[in-house]
C-alpha cells in the first residue's frame, strides 16, 4: 500500500464521517484535476489511481446522498 492510498483512505473516512455528499464531489473533481498534469508528463499509475480515487469519491456521494433522502 502507497503513500498516496494511505491518504485517500484517510481522506474518504474523514469524510464519511461529515456525510456531506457535496464535499465527497470536490475531492472527486479535485482528484481529477490533479490527475490530467501527471497524464501529460505520462506518470500514468499515479494518474489513473487518481482517477479511480475520483470515481469512489463520485460513488460515495451517490450512496450518501441517496441514503439522505430515503431517510427523508
Amino acid at each position: 500500500m502507497k503513500l498516496q492510498d494511505l491518504i485517500f483512505l484517510a481522506v474518504l473516512i474523514g469524510l464519511i464521517l461529515q456525510k456531506k455528499p457535496e464535499w465527497f464531489v470536490w475531492a472527486g473533481i479535485t482528484s481529477l484535476i490533479l490527475s490530467i498534469p501527471l497524464f501529460a508528463f505520462w506518470v500514468f499509475f499515479t494518474a489513473q489511481r487518481l482517477t479511480y480515487y475520483g470515481a469512489a469519491f463520485f460513488l460515495a456521494a451517490i450512496i450518501i446522498y441517496l441514503i439522505q433522502n430515503r431517510n427523508r
